[in-house]
């Protein structure tokens, strides 16, 4: 039996290792220079749709009058880092008895996925990176990083690197293009939190009640109903709406796409007549997209009152519920 000496000893030493993981990221992004001087205290996560990426040479190109090397197409990855395919990370659900495509996983799958990629239980913490030559690859990461808090991940164990392995290769230092160690992990998912989450029916209340600022993430054209997402039912936007277009999600610095400044999110806001510290509801068409919109809100932004609508307008539409400007 563990008396009660050990068990204070033992919450002694893991509120102590909580403190140093905590203590090491500087927010909620790093940048290449600094997780180059850090790379053996943390966890790099690599997170891709295109895994053939991480063990590809990558391709620069010099520029004949001033002699200058520019990276032309991602390749490699940060030597030592775990290999987590987009793809698997979320899951078909049924709601209602339809089949939706791409949706918040069940604790239990996630888990297990996290697992399979070779996720361990942290005693370092974690800096997610995409390959980010695009808006979209910087959004899984900030997917990835929404469900790792979701599912009990503190918040201050984890960070993204800005601009991906493109800032990473831009910044002069070496890839690998070593294959993945094939070793299973021992993640564990150990709640799920409601607070950044807004479910289909808190939606529907809060576009009733309203409550809640809704913040689209989707490219201008679907919002304005020029476009539909195959995989949305119908066209169309939540009612009273305001468009975050993913061109406006990030900035491009050379190959690399790199989220801003608070500064910088407070002048698009304005413009955009988005309020920063509302409480706003993030969405797109699968929650991908609104998954930087929500990170840009919530964390760059520090309005903790911000939640992600993971269903979206795939949910949203598939359900039949209405939408406008269709």
């Amino acid at each position: 039996m563990i008396s009660m000496k050990g068990w204070v000893a033992g919450g002694v030493v893991a509120l102590a290792l909580q403190a140093a993981v905590a203590g090491t990221l500087p927010g909620p992004l790093v940048d290449a220079k600094w997780l180059q001087e850090h790379q053996q205290e943390v966890t790099v996560v690599d997170i891709r749709d295109d895994l053939k990426t991480f063990t590809a040479e990558p391709k620069f190109e010099v520029d004949k009058k001033s002699g200058k090397k520019f990276l032309v197409e991602t390749g490699g990855h940060i030597a030592g880092a775990i290999s987590v395919d987009f793809g698997k990370i979320r899951q078909e659900r049924v709601v209602n008895g339809v089949k939706i495509k791409a949706q918040l996983p069940t604790r239990e799958y996630f888990q297990k996925v996290m697992d399979d990629f070779g996720l361990n239980k942290a005693t370092k913490p974690l800096v997610i990176v995409a390959t980010g030559e695009s808006v979209d690859s910087m959004d899984m990461a900030a997917r990835l990083y929404f469900q790792l808090r979701y599912f009990g991940e503190p918040r201050e164990n984890m960070a993204i690197l800005n601009g991906g392995v493109n800032a990473w290769l831009q910044a002069g230092y070496p890839v690998s293009t070593d294959k993945a160690a094939a070793a299973r992990g021992d993640w564990v998912a150990t709640g799920e939190d409601p607070s950044i989450l807004a479910s289909m029916e808190q939606v529907k209340e809060a576009l009733h009640s309203g409550s809640e600022q809704f913040v689209d993430a989707r490219p201008t054209a679907q919002f304005l109903s020029i476009v539909k997402a195959p995989v949305d039912k119908a066209a169309g936007h939540l009612a009273g709406a305001r468009s975050f277009p993913t061109d406006a999600i990030v900035k491009p610095v050379g190959a690399a796409r790199e989220y801003m400044s608070a500064d910088e999110y407070r002048k698009i806001y304005a413009q955009l007549n988005i309020n920063p510290s509302a409480p706003t509801v993030a969405y797109c068409n699968t929650g991908h997209l609104a998954s930087g919109a929500w990170f840009v809100s919530n964390e760059i932004l520090g309005n903790k009152n911000t939640r992600l609508y993971a269903g979206s307008m795939t949910e949203w539409t598939n359900l039949d519920n209405p939408t406008v400007g269709q």
